[in-house]
């Protein structure tokens, strides 16, 4: 029977804590992951394999290595670009930001063509990646104009989920301000956000019947108009739409109430309509294990839910547990895809 294709990691930032934590990953949960390989600067993976005492990576000169060097060694699948300059950690340099974007086309080259089963992407810093010339707001955009000519099953994306201590979120804005977000808030958006959910939670985590939740946007969800409009005028009309097409969608639900354990236990996922409305809640409940999941992409993306962490990147003290995450989310989501 042929084994399904590896996850492909790329390095992130070379700067940040991305190769140390992915080496981290494959030093002490790779029984329990399925085969990843990284994709990146060889130089950095063997220089941070040096300062911590792991096995050097095994270098791939073609397509990412066979399954049987896994148990032994990382793979490192060496970017069509470079590093302009020996990357230090916790010293970010804009030179090599090129390198950084080159792994992930290489990454998203490797899934469109059935090498990769899915992309698990290490923190980039935007502010460097700016510096020379990136002009996406972040990866989840970047990722959508990789594959944008690509066939999507479903519904077209992106969307941000955020999954972690049982809760998944998606967010209707992402990384704007918040006045930004409220004025741009639209029954469009928010629908298109709520079927986008429905057909992920069924085609990528195999649920057959998915239940939604919408958080309101005023306190008490507007308590009936007199602390806000939106409710009554946009979000109410939605769902209620929504409901009698046959998708299961409670609310608007007021923010404060909806997140506690009982109330979780009644939906599979959570609608926000801004960016700290649902992350709070997930990095509450789970601070170092949370999972940043791209939907409606034809290829399976998920990252770990911290930044590059350059003041910590140098002192070799990076937790992988968000890493260690993503790439079991990213074998889960793949398998159902599969499926």
């Amino acid at each position: 029977m042929t084994q399904p294709a590896p996850v492909g990691v790329t390095m992130g930032d070379p700067a940040g804590i991305g190769p140390e934590i992915i080496l981290r990953a494959w030093a002490y949960a790779r029984a329990d992951l399925p085969p990843f390989f990284a994709i990146g600067s060889p130089d950095v993976f063997t220089r941070r394999a040096r300062d911590l005492g792991l096995a050097l990576p095994y270098i791939a000169e073609g397509p990412p290595g066979p399954e049987e060097i896994f148990p032994h060694r990382l793979t490192v699948f060496p970017a069509h670009t470079d590093l302009n300059r020996p990357a230090i950690a916790g010293q970010p340099d804009s030179a090599n930001a090129p390198a950084v974007k080159a792994a992930i086309e290489d990454g998203v080259r490797l899934c469109l063509s059935g090498q990769a089963r899915a992309l698990v992407t290490a923190p980039i810093a935007k502010s460097v990646m700016y510096e020379a010339g990136f002009d996406f707001p972040g990866h989840t955009e970047f990722l959508a104009a990789l594959t944008a000519t690509a066939e999507v099953t479903g519904p077209r994306g992106p969307a941000m989920m955020l999954a972690g201590g049982g809760l998944r979120v998606v967010l209707t804005s992402i990384h704007v301000p918040l006045r930004q977000a409220i004025e741009e808030l639209s029954a469009d958006r928010v629908e298109e956000i709520a079927r986008l959910t429905h057909a992920a939670l069924k085609r990528d985590f195999g649920l057959s019947a998915p239940r939604l939740a919408l958080a309101g946007l005023n306190p008490h969800a507007g308590e009936g108009g007199t602390l806000g409009d939106e409710e009554e005028n946009l979000l109410k009309p939605l769902t209620e739409t929504l409901r009698a097409e046959g998708l299961m969608i409670a609310g608007p639900l007021p923010p404060d109430t909806m997140f506690h354990a009982e109330a979780r236990e009644s939906y599979d996922a959570a609608i926000c309509l801004y960016h700290d409305q649902g992350l709070i809640p997930v990095k509450t409940l789970d601070f170092h294990g949370g999972v940043n999941i791209t939907l409606g992409l034809p290829v399976v993306r998920t990252s770990p839910d911290h930044g590059t962490a350059f003041d910590i990147a140098a002192s070799m003290t990076a937790r992988p547990d968000s890493l260690i995450a993503a790439i079991r989310t990213a074998g889960e989501i793949a398998e159902h895809r599969a499926a």
